[in-house]
């Protein structure tokens, strides 16, 4: 007998019945796993503060954990942090309120396709981490800890393999890190890095080998972005100040005038090798626009430079700095350290400097340390000198200290004034007054070479000697870098006597005077000054002083 087909009514309620089981099913199902992923994340949790106390050697905390099976294992942590483990066991007890973690870290999270194997690492492509702050205390925190049963304790407690699930990382992105290089020298303020992205690959074998990064990093002084890529690792658990690093970098748009007294845009791009602690760093800057802001004008600035860096307190030791400004050529060498104000807030940079000029242009220094628009004089200049730039806040000019030495050749005065004087001095001391006025006089040219200071904006020369054909002038006395107020006296040695120095009928009235000016070798010898500005120089014969110093005539009152 033929069975008779259900008829449509019933199908439908089989079906609804059938999908009502279903999806009961399926919430139990739903139910069941999301009970056991709720009980299985204290075990996940611990399992991840495990490896990491096996890896850190310390203590580990995580404050939460949680995990979802939504297309896959999706864990999402927050809270972490690892304290370092030498200064919990040096710190007494009363100091443990001020202990700091090694590493704290706000929030991360992962993604991870459900193919559990047992004994297989469950890969996890990318961590995603956010609010990092690493703080590396300095290496006298570090040193002198040996491993007690505190620390076996950690160790055993975390032993490898002795959980059902482990992890395997590929890489790691993070974002708004900052690293905080804290050291133990008197005076000096912890170093402050922020780092705007941060991604690092091989992280599985970071702690025992080396990760590769790439960073944006915000320098603090001077401000500007910072390009980093390189190989980092492997951590040193007992001190991470030695934790290798090596790499290249190009430094971006760096704000100048975050030091007070300069300014500029500086662009720099370099390569480095070391640790932490050590590194070795060579590179290359180009500022087009360096200047001094109180005065002078901008001048481009190019370098090259080896330099010694401390990344956990950024001193620089340079060794050399060479230096092209203009078309002038200096070779610096010294160091660049953080130092505290008196006032105990943060004071900037120390800079101390031995500087080398062999064959530079006397008027691109004029120019960059003067307001003029056209510098003071020209000429090949050679000078060596110890530059100190102590922190503060008043300007570079103000602060800056110099003493040394210089000569300069083929010197000109570019004011019209000034050389046409020097001119008249020139061929009056070589008795040539009747070349006066002749085209070309205008071109003669000098020497000068003295020891120097410079302080509070002023220089200072002790033992100024001015050379120019026929003439020789000794000197002493200061020139205002800012309000270019000169204020010289000395004495001026020609070749020729005062009547040859006149000429004409005037000198022939003026010879028996000859032997009266007639000094030590020289025709004509008299005191000088030299006062005034720059713009309105005073330069003439001291008669004060030239009364003081004539030799007496001889008494003929009884002849």
């Amino acid at each position: 007998m033929q069975q008779k087909p259900a008829s449509p009514k019933r199908r439908s309620r089989w079906l609804r019945w059938l999908g009502g089981s279903a999806l009961a099913g399926v919430g139990v199902a739903a139910t069941v796993v999301s009970a056991l992923l709720h009980r299985a994340e204290p075990y996940l949790r611990a399992r991840i503060v495990a490896a990491l106390e096996q890896k850190f050697h310390a203590r580990v905390e995580l404050d939460s954990f949680h995990v979802s099976l939504l297309e896959g294992l999706r864990a999402e942590g927050k809270g972490l942090r690892i304290w370092p483990p030498q200064q919990m066991l040096n710190a007494a007890p009363a100091d443990t309120a001020t202990q700091k973690p090694l590493i704290q870290l706000a929030e991360f999270r992962f993604h991870a396709a459900l193919r559990y194997r047992p004994g297989v690492p469950i890969h996890i492509a990318v961590v995603q981490l956010h609010g990092l702050q690493v703080d590396l205390p300095p290496r006298a925190r570090l040193r002198h800890a040996a491993p007690d049963a505190q620390t076996n304790a950690v160790q055993n407690r975390s032993a490898p393999g002795s959980g059902l699930v482990q992890f395997q990382v590929g890489a790691v992105e993070c974002t708004d890190a900052h690293l905080t290089l804290e050291t133990d020298k008197p005076g000096k303020l912890p170093l402050q890095i922020a780092i705007a992205r941060l991604h690092l690959t091989g992280v599985s074998a970071g702690l025992s080998g080396a990760m590769g990064f790439q960073a944006e990093l915000t320098n603090p002084r001077p401000v500007g972005t910072i390009h980093a890529e390189g190989q980092f690792g492997p951590w040193v658990v007992d001190d991470p100040g030695e934790s290798p690093l090596a790499g290249a970098y190009t430094f971006e748009h760096a704000d100048l005038s975050t030091f007070h007294g300069i300014a500029g845009m500086l662009h720099s791009t370099g390569r480095y090798q070391g640790t932490l602690r050590n590194l070795t760093v060579d590179g290359a800057t180009d500022t087009p626009d360096f200047r001094l802001t109180a005065v002078g004008h901008a001048m481009p600035l190019h370098t090259t430079f080896h330099a010694r860096v401390d990344a956990t307190n950024g001193d620089t030791w340079l060794e050399p700095v060479e230096a092209t400004l203009g078309g002038s050529h200096v070779t610096a060498r010294g160091k660049v350290v953080r130092q505290l104000a008196a006032n105990g807030h943060p004071g900037g940079h120390e800079i101390a400097l031995d500087v080398t000029v062999n064959h530079g242009r006397i008027q691109d220094f004029l120019q960059l340390t003067g307001r003029a628009a056209q510098p003071l004089l020209s000429g090949t200049l050679a000078t060596h000198a110890a530059l100190e730039i102590p922190p503060g806040p008043v300007p570079v000019m103000e602060r800056m200290r110099l003493k040394g030495n210089f000569s300069l050749q083929d010197a000109q005065f570019t004011s019209e004034k000034i050389q046409d004087k020097i001119a008249q001095l020139s061929l009056r001391g070589q008795g040539r007054p009747g070349d006066l006025g002749n085209p070309g006089a205008e071109a003669i040219s000098s020497t000068m070479q003295s020891d120097f200071t410079m302080a509070d904006a002023v220089v200072t020369l002790p033992n100024l000697r001015y050379t120019v054909p026929g003439a020789e002038i000794d000197l002493k006395g200061s020139y205002g870098i800012e309000d270019e107020r000169l204020n010289f006296a000395g004495v001026a040695k020609m070749q020729a006597h005062v009547s040859q120095m006149v000429g004409g009928w005037k000198g022939l009235l003026l010879k028996p005077l000859d032997r009266y000016f007639s000094k030590d070798g020289a025709g004509t010898e008299v005191p000088v000054h030299i006062r005034g500005t720059r713009t309105d120089p005073d330069i003439g014969v001291d008669f004060g002083r030239l009364k003081k110093s004539s030799p007496q005539r001889p008494d003929t009152s009884s002849q």
